[in-house]
């Protein structure tokens, strides 16, 4: 029997129980945090990176997808105005189609 002389396991736990210790609440922190971004994202919440829905509706309208009076809809609904049929500007003569 070595009766205390020596480092044994004693020794080892005393030095890295401690570092053993931070790194699993380091996981458990990190784990948490994942947890609560992937819950965020499905629940509807946009990422940082990701364009609005009036940032969408812009380009749709820049890109001739839409015209003006679907884009005036469209878009005073996203911007909580209620929308009443024929309250809207109406459309530039140079905009309207002739029948």
């Amino acid at each position: 029997m070595m009766w205390g002389y020596g480092f044994g396991w004693g020794w080892f736990m005393m030095m890295f129980g401690g570092v053993l210790w931070i790194a699993v609440l380091v996981v458990l922190v990190w784990a948490l945090i994942r947890w609560l971004e992937r819950k965020g994202r499905a629940s509807g919440t946009s990422t940082p990176g990701s364009p609005s829905a009036l940032d969408i509706l812009n380009q749709r309208y820049a890109r001739g997808e839409i015209d003006s009076a679907t884009f005036e809809q469209m878009r005073e609904r996203l911007q909580g105005t209620e929308y009443v049929p024929g309250a809207s500007q109406r459309a530039p003569e140079s905009n309207r189609r002739s029948t």
